[in-house]
């Protein structure tokens, strides 16, 4: 349950109308401070309810969707649809479906197993380097940033040069880059966050040195001490914060109902006012129940803050910042460098996230028949892909002397629905089924799935939720893929800004730039072919995006979706006649 609330959580927190706080993670609710029957302790009741994906059946907001329907009726189709089109392959060519495409991407399986193995076990190299950076046997800055970034390069390009050796069919290669680039990913967020961590401990090891030299020309550090806890307790006294007899209540308030897979957890008044107030700072908002007062200090500031002695209050409040990002926040708190362990790095990579934390909000249980509804909705809605694919793609794959236009309205509908489907796969299925294996809390792998203004394909409906609502192509690029997305904002954007000093605009360049770097490489390794119109079309985003951000257009949502809409549905088409054909 994430407790370390900051200012850089404030784009992603807002008040829900429950009285939560909703964060990048969940919603979290802080109940005020009251006595139970049978203890007379005071304390707040905390509950943090984690984010579920849109199709969850145990989400609500699912089952009281007004468009629900529409959902029902998209499977419904599809089912119909694929049994027509097996009826028809039978009674013409006497058979259900043509398994060559079957046997093409199941070939060298077990070596395709072996590779991504060795590539997966190749990343504990990650655990060895922390180690060694909090040791000390390596400073992070520069020589660990050096070394990491040679690691990296070096696990990309064997897996690259092996996969493009080996002259695999395009399943098989695509699947083994993609992979790769998802480790590489995984191994650059540990090794950063870690190296980072090591950074902060450092700066904080050195900033105590001096606050011990600043308390002996105070009368040394236990007298420094007494002074400050002294001072605390004359302005509790003054506030009344820890003074409770006003909080008559025997049970919480402010915290609804506990909802399915939520966490609670028992804190002390100072805490829970603290968290509160900080939420509420960070929301803009200010609880009735619980008003804003600069003199409440959360339990892990150092003591030293309420010195007298401003040069040393100083230090000691730069020492609890250093502190409370060298430990997570969760009902399990973490402290660096505790987390550094094979175990814990071996969850962190069975966790369905790129960016690594040193505590994630968690689930009380696995649900067995969660996993199972998982599993058979991947393997069905595989068996619809792959009759898409087999039926409606492979047999019209353009070659250089067909329709330039005519292969394009062959394969928008098929390449579209295709996309839908293994949208589906991944961030429903698989990303849903891997976090309930790790009790991984938060399942909001993207956004908008569903808009009560837009019909798409004339069945599926969508209600101001990812990427079907998008208006411009930035939008589409923050939705549709929130694992990626984390990554690219956090280590790539946000990173370029404070390490070079770039400026937004600079920095928006600068990632999309490596993305499309990222997916021409993918496309190379799958075809076979260098012809970076992929990595053209990617970069063509950033004018479009900077078009759509135009006031007259911008008002214009309807427009904006259509527009957005007619490029998806043309981009799928338009790359596999131009990487196939030319």
């Amino acid at each position: 349950m994430p407790l370390n609330i900051t200012a850089a959580s404030a784009p992603v927190a807002s008040r829900t109308t429950s009285g939560g706080f909703k964060t990048s993670e969940g919603t979290l609710y802080v109940s005020k401070p009251y006595r139970s029957k049978t203890s007379k302790k005071l304390r707040a009741l905390i509950t943090f309810a984690p984010r579920e994906s849109t199709f969850d059946t145990n989400n609500a907001r699912s089952s009281t969707n007004e468009f629900r329907g529409f959902f029902t009726l998209f499977w419904i189709s599809m089912f119909l649809f694929t049994v027509r089109t097996y009826i028809r392959s039978m009674e013409t060519n006497g058979y259900i479906l043509n398994l060559r495409f079957a046997s093409q991407f199941s070939r060298d399986a077990i070596t395709l197993a072996l590779s991504d193995a060795a590539l997966v076990l190749s990343t504990s190299i990650c655990v060895p380097f922390a180690k060694a950076i909090s040791k000390g046997w390596i400073q992070y800055y520069p020589a660990g940033v050096i070394i990491q970034h040679t690691i990296q390069t070096l696990v990309l390009f064997t897996a690259i040069i092996w996969t493009f050796n080996r002259q695999w069919p395009w399943v098989q290669s695509g699947f083994l880059t993609l992979h790769s680039l998802v480790m590489v990913m995984k191994m650059h967020s540990y090794m950063t966050v870690n190296g980072e961590l090591a950074y902060i401990h450092e700066q904080a090891t050195h900033l105590m040195q001096k606050m011990r030299e600043r308390t002996d020309a105070l009368g040394g550090w236990e007298k420094a001490i007494d002074v400050a806890k002294s001072r605390r307790a004359e302005i509790d006294a003054k506030t009344g914060v820890v003074d409770s007899e006003s909080e008559p209540e025997h049970t919480p308030n402010g915290t609804p109902p506990v909802p399915q897979g939520s966490t609670t957890s028992y804190v002390d008044p100072q805490t829970a006012t603290t968290l509160r107030n900080r939420l509420a700072a960070v929301t803009g908002t200010t609880p009735k129940d619980s008003p804003l007062d600069s003199s409440v200090v959360d339990p892990r500031t150092h003591p030293l803050v309420d010195h007298p002695d401003e040069d040393l209050s100083a230090m000691a409040q730069d020492y609890s910042e250093m502190q409370t990002e060298l430990t997570s926040g969760g009902p399990h708190p973490v402290t660096w460098p505790n987390n550094i362990s094979l175990r814990h790095f071996a969850d962190y990579q069975l966790v369905p996230t790129l960016v690594y934390e040193l505590e994630y909000p968690r689930t009380e249980r696995i649900r067995p028949l969660y996993l199972f509804e998982k599993t058979v909705a991947t393997f069905g809605t595989f068996a619809l892909l792959y009759t898409v694919t087999e039926t409606f793609i492979l047999p019209l794959t353009p070659t250089p002397d067909q329709s330039f236009f005519r292969s394009l309205l062959d394969l928008a509908l098929p390449f579209m629905i295709a996309y839908l489907l293994l949208f589906f796969i991944i961030f429903e299925c698989i990303c849903n089924g891997f976090a309930e294996l790790s009790h991984f809390a938060d399942r909001q792998f993207y956004e908008d799935w569903v808009s009560h203004r837009y019909i798409i394909l004339g069945i599926l409906m969508a209600d101001s939720l990812s990427q079907w609502n998008s208006t411009s192509w930035d939008e589409f690029s923050r939705k549709w893929n929130k694992p990626v997305h984390a990554f690219l904002l956090r280590h790539v954007y946000a990173s370029t800004i404070s390490t070079y000093k770039l400026s937004k605009t600079s920095a928006l360049a600068v990632t999309f730039l490596l993305s499309a770097c990222a997916h021409e490489l993918v496309m190379a390794i799958v075809t076979q072919k260098f012809r970076f119109y992929l990595f053209a079309l990617q970069l063509a985003q950033i004018p479009l995006i900077a078009i759509s951000r135009i006031p007259m257009i911008k008002r214009n949502k309807l427009l904006g979706n259509i527009v957005f809409w007619l490029g998806l549905y043309a981009g799928f088409p338009l790359l596999c006649v131009a990487y196939c054909a030319y």
